[in-house]
């Protein structure tokens, strides 16, 4: 019987490999031959079942499960996806066996020839013309086998790479994201010399000092005499550590087969690394011969940089940085976990564009080139292990059959990663309780690697205090804020707290964003966190058969929108019976990478330059970086009049250091004729940036100069108002008269918190409307109604007056006790077809709500009514925008009906009632109406981030009692 399938590696947790090389720093090989492409392909019933005669084909790296192979994706977060404990797998195990034949170039004589397989899921075993060449678990770390006795030079030999979907590790890759099986990332064939660089460690110090730890091997066994190594950084030489050579040759730690050697190097002047400035220099190390010749040759890029905590603070070369982190998964919406490096390219520049400067690698190592590119780009990178047993978590973390598996993953990922100066933190995994098996894991980085902290959340078992040697950070998840500034404030903090995840991006969410930064930017001991996450899951998915659209769905939608005949799949969506639905869509960005509003919000809270305040001599302008100047940013000065002018100014931005503040003058001289005026900052790159071209915009800093003038409508008591026998405002543009509002579709915060289920329950999804009264007048009606719900009755008084030029509408809605946080408290109508363009004066462009509205400026802004809509993946809540204070709707031939508000309100305007999102799972279950439903908010619930932490703070929440509010309905 094959050995590797007799050892039945998928239910045995205390193997995690066979015929595995030990993990090495990565380096680039020239000369790798890619094996990347169309791969025959049979899908097993079952790990140990025979092969039928039949193949079909894969492209690898590709998951199969996004293939068309009859195997689908399933999305869980907590639950696993089949029932057996661990170890356990299930019987009925999905196994693609994947063949291929390889030309191994006849120059590769003589030379050791090594199989990479970039990642598998879950179990991978090797196999080389027919013969067992070895296994490797952990579904995001590469598996390297030595193929030199197996296969020749210059001849073809058959790769067959077999691939168990369910294992013993799936228990530990529980890590709320879709389940795949197959390969997915790069294979490839490299060859060096016999004697050759296993390993090459770099230490590169802040203060110049460099250091550079190479291990050496020989396939054939024993190293010859006289091999050494030399390096040299940009030119400069490095020297070889004879003291380091000493101490070995002492120790008697120098054998046959292992060969170690140090290099060292001071660099004068060095150009340290931060995320802000991430200066790289170029490494060569070269492994000589006795005779002088090359044997082997490693190239790296470093970065010179220190990590060090002291008392509660993070600092990197000795500053206390802000962490505006992002939580990030490997994700394609097509190819799944397959990225792509110029994809991955486009998401940092995307994160950096938008204020993030750190990413945890949730909840596994990214591929290598991400690291490569965050050390470029500039992010500090939390690389976490592929551990997480969410379902098992605490029988597992003190299972002795999985402790094996613990130390393996995390210190494979050190190994792997230990050269990237963009690495900050090493972290043991996620949400897999607590127990020996971390401590074990811990205790092997803290000797290998002690030039960084560690951190791990489930480690706080007795607080974030905590003097647990699994983690040096407090990294609590979802903690309420007030809990945080507590803690901070108590006496007892004795690490710095930085939350692992934080503001979970679910649906409409990412509510309250602004209080947590404004606590942490003035609480000492809070140093910021990771937003729960990047991307939203959402496959691309064919509506005709139901099946992931593949690589063939390319160009298949855009802007954030799914196109004809596809829509964005979750959880359930594939038939599976056992999912966790949309919580897999909880990205700032849809999964095309389009931004959503929250993501401005998050822009603005980390805006390099802000407005301080307004004094007399001028505004106070503040440089919010950690290391840089303003040299590479350009201004330009808005002033947004109440009158509808905008006027610009060039603003020369002053030479200020990280930290510092300076008054400028102020740009405008405000015109006489009094009104509301603010004051906007655009900040720009000044210079082409490698994330971001000339002039792209990073923050648009705000200040009101000058507060509104309010002003009655003049009467007009001559003119009549027509209302209905229901007492309902008839009007030429109205398809459906004003009427109170207390629902909105609701968010995913808003289902899954149990708002929703509470206002249902209330009956605010299906209030009965009955008039009370119709009290006529010269230029005046006042109507009265009552709407009746399951817990209570509201009412509400509509008064319409003629005013020149129009009718004013003055509500009034009386809440009882009973309802003591409904969604919202307004009016909601909708007008005839043909009133497609919104032009506004208020916060915007972008979406915006009463508590995630710091990124949308006031201003004049105009939008089809088409593009004012937000198609989170779930239909729900979504359009608003925030602190109006007028609007008009208009045709082409620029009729149409003009809004102005009492005062700064939240106003939506869709083609869709809230009753058609609520009742809908997916976009392309949506008909746009041909008219606008217009909501005018006289209040309107926050949205919190409750489908995943704290629900929205008190202030924005909707108490019961008496709510007023007016507006003045005119046409254009």
């Amino acid at each position: 019987m094959d050995p590797l399938l007799a050892l039945r590696p998928w239910e045995a947790p205390e193997v995690t490999s066979r015929g595995r090389l030990p993990m090495h720093a990565i380096d680039r090989r020239p000369g790798a031959v890619r094996l990347d492409g169309e791969w025959r392909f049979q899908l097993l019933p079952a790990p140990d079942a025979p092969l039928s005669g039949t193949w079909s084909t894969v492209h690898v790296p590709g998951a199969w499960t996004l293939q068309d192979t009859g195997d689908l994706p399933q999305y869980t977060n907590v639950r696993m996806p089949f029932p057996q404990f661990p170890p356990q797998a299930p019987a009925a195990d999905p196994t693609g066996v994947h063949e291929r034949e390889v030309d191994i170039p006849a120059e590769w004589a003589g030379r050791r020839i090594v199989l990479q397989v970039g990642a598998a899921e879950s179990v991978l075993l090797v196999h080389v013309d027919g013969r067992p060449v070895g296994a490797s678990k952990d579904s995001h770390l590469a598996a390297e086998f030595d193929l030199s006795d197996l296969v020749r030079a210059g001849s073809r030999s058959l790769l067959r790479l077999t691939v168990v979907k369910w294992s013993d590790a799936s228990h530990i890759e529980d890590q709320d994201h879709w389940w795949h099986g197959g390969i997915t990332r790069s294979v490839l064939l490299y060859a060096t010399d016999p004697l050759h660089l296993a390993d090459v460690t770099v230490r590169a110090r802040q203060d110049g000092a460099l250091r550079v730890d190479c291990r050496v091997r020989h396939a054939g066994g024993a190293l010859p005499a006289g091999w050494y190594v030399s390096g040299e950084l940009d030119g400069l030489p490095l020297v070889q550590d004879t003291e380091f050579d000493r101490a070995n040759a002492a120790d008697e730690r120098v054998s046959d087969f292992l060969g170690e050697a140090r290099l060292t190097a001071t660099v004068p002047e060095v150009r340290t690394w931060n995320a802000e400035t991430p200066e790289l220099y170029g490494l060569t190390v070269r492994l000589h011969r006795a005779d002088g010749t090359v044997a082997d040759t490693s190239r790296h890029r470093v970065g010179f940089r220190d990590v060090t905590i002291v008392g509660r603070d993070l600092l990197v070369n000795g500053e206390r940085v802000y962490i505006r982190g992002i939580n990030r998964h490997d994700f394609h919406p097509l190819t799944g976990r397959t990225v792509s490096a110029e994809d991955m390219r486009a998401d940092l520049v995307l994160l950096k564009r938008f204020g993030f400067n750190a990413i945890r690698t949730s909840h596994y190592p990214n591929d290598p080139a991400l690291y490569d590119l965050a050390d470029e780009l500039g992010f500090y990178v939390v690389d976490e292990a592929d551990i997480e047993s969410h379902d098992h978590a605490h029988e597992i973390a003190d299972d002795p059959r999985y402790l094996n598996a613990f130390v393996d993953r995390v210190s494979r990922m050190v190994l792997r990663d230990v050269n990237h100066p963009s690495v900050i933190v090493w972290s043991l995994g996620n949400e897999s309780d607590y127990g020996a098996n971390h401590d074990a894991a811990a205790g092997w980085v803290r000797r290998y690697d002690p030039t960084r902290p560690l951190q791990y959340e489930g480690a706080a078992k007795t607080g974030w205090a905590d003097p647990s040697v699994a983690s040096d950070i407090a990294c609590p998840m979802y903690a309420p804020l007030e809990d945080c500034v507590a803690h901070a404030l108590s006496g007892q903090q004795t690490k710095p707290l930085i939350q692992c995840e934080y503001s979970h991006a679910m649906g409409n969410s990412n509510g309250t964003l602004a209080d947590h930064w404004a606590a942490i930017e003035s609480t000492p001991g809070l140093q910021g966190g990771f937003i729960w996450e990047f991307w939203d899951h959402g496959i691309l998915q064919r509506v005709s058969d139901g099946r992931p659209a593949g690589r063939a769905g390319a160009g298949r939608y855009a802007n954030g929108v799914a196109g004809p005949g596809h829509r964005w799949a979750y959880g359930g969506d594939f038939g599976e019976a056992v999912h966790d639905g949309a919580f897999v869509a909880d990205g700032l960005v849809f999964p095309d990478r389009t931004p959503k509003p929250a993501m401005y919000e998050h822009r603005e809270l980390a805006a390099p330059v802000r407005i301080e305040c307004y004094r007399h001599e001028g505004i106070v302008l503040g440089n919010h970086q950690h290391f840089r100047g303003l040299d590479w940013l350009a201004g330009e000065w808005e002033l947004a009049l109440a009158d509808g002018r905008t006027l610009t100014a060039p603003a020369e931005l002053p030479d200020l250091r990280p930290g510092q503040t300076a008054a400028v003058p102020l740009p405008f001289r405000l015109p006489p004729d009094g009104g509301e005026a603010w004051l906007t900052l655009r900040v720009r790159t000044a210079r082409d940036e490698p994330w971001a071209p000339r002039g792209t915009e990073l923050c648009a800093p705000q200040l009101r100069l000058r507060a509104p003038v309010t002003t009655a409508p003049a009467p007009a008591a001559d003119r009549p108002v027509d209302v209905d026998a229901e007492g309902l405002l008839v009007h030429p543009l109205l398809t459906a008269a004003p009427v109170l509002s207390l629902w909105r579709a609701p968010t995913d915060n808003d289902e899954i918190g149990g708002m929703a289920v509470r206002w249902r329950a209330w009956g605010l999804d299906a209030l009965v409307r009955k008039l009370v009264s119709v009290d006529r007048a010269e230029g005046r009606v006042r109507v009265l109604a009552e709407y009746a719900g399951t817990a209570g009755v509201i009412r509400h008084r509509q008064e319409f007056s003629a005013v020149e030029g129009g009718l004013r509408i003055d509500e009034q809605a009386e809440l009882p006790a009973e309802f003591d946080d409904v969604a919202r408290v307004g009016s909601v109508f909708e007008t005839v077809p043909g009133l497609d363009l919104l032009e506004w004066f208020g916060q915007g462009p972008w979406e915006s709500y009463p508590d995630r509205s710091a990124g949308a400026p006031v201003g004049h802004h105009v939008l089809p009514v088409d593009e004012l809509f937000t198609p989170y993946l779930r239909p729900q809540e979504s359009g608003g925008r925030h602190g109006v204070r007028r609007f008009t709707l208009s045709a082409p031939d620029a009729t149409g009906l003009a809004v102005e508000l009492d005062e700064p309100r939240q106003v939506s305007v869709t083609r869709f009632r809230a009753a058609d999102l609520t009742a809908a799972a997916h976009h392309d279950e949506l008909v746009p109406r041909p008219g606008c439903v217009v909501h005018l908010d006289a209040a309107h619930r926050g949205l919190g981030t409750a489908s995943c932490g704290p629900d929205t703070s008190p202030a924005h929440r909707i108490a019961p009692g008496v709510h007023r509010w007016s507006w003045t309905l005119r046409l254009l």
